[in-house]
């Protein structure tokens, strides 16, 4: 009698899924979304084959998706980690300093995949487009919240405008991760914090929030 081996079914993957994602998401951030192709994925991912990198992430968007999260959990962490500090203002201030180390840590492709990934919304790359945006969001809305914990803890006075604020420091954010894009470099950035910190005293002062309560008083 022959002996025979019992067939297996498929393929076994030859990489490492996580080791791929890492590369995959270096290349994204290199190129953004709209400058990578299925032939670059595959060849920084180890040379897979179209039918294992459909098997193993389904499409594009969907290991982009995959992407953003591993970014966000990684390289972004150090950024949210900041901001927890106490007070609030060096939260803030942390927040934009880690930011910049962030935005400058790639020389080969400075700034942030979530500001940067995906700023065109055309056929192609409008779930891309639409993943980054709500991402923004909730960075700003990470922020918002921050600032109102101050306000519970009595590190910052009632009544302020604080979607404002957050939406200040959200816009300065976004600003440097362009500006570290376009060549800026550390120093210039870490100076243009020290002038976003500058504005501190005037958005959260007493009579500020005062004008502010009286404001939504009125309206009602």
């Amino acid at each position: 009698m022959t002996n025979t081996a019992p067939a297996t079914r498929g393929r076994p993957r030859t990489f490492d899924r996580n080791l791929a994602v890492k590369a995959a998401m270096e290349l994204f951030i290199t190129k953004g979304y709209d400058g990578v192709s299925l032939e670059d994925l595959q060849k920084v991912m180890g040379g897979i084959s179209p039918p294992s990198f459909y098997a193993a992430f389904g499409s594009k968007d969907a290991l982009f998706r995959e992407v953003v999260t591993l970014y966000r959990q990684t390289m972004g962490e150090s950024v949210m980690q900041a901001l927890q500090t106490s007070p609030v203002r060096d939260g803030i201030e942390g927040m934009m300093r880690a930011a910049v180390e962030l935005f400058r840590s790639n020389e080969a492709a400075p700034g942030c995949l979530i500001v940067l990934g995906a700023v065109n919304s055309t056929r192609t790359s409008k779930d891309a487009h639409d993943l980054l945006s709500e991402a923004r969001s909730e960075g700003n809305e990470m922020i918002r919240r921050r600032l109102l914990r101050a306000v519970e803890e009595g590190d910052l006075p009632k009544g302020l405008p604080l979607a404002d604020i957050a939406g200040f420091y959200t816009t300065f954010m976004q600003g440097l991760a362009v500006r570290a894009r376009d060549g800026a470099t550390k120093p210039a950035m870490m100076s243009a914090v020290n002038g976003a910190m500058a504005a501190w005293p005037a958005l959260t002062k007493p009579s500020r929030a005062a004008a502010s309560t009286k404001k939504t008083r009125s309206a009602r």
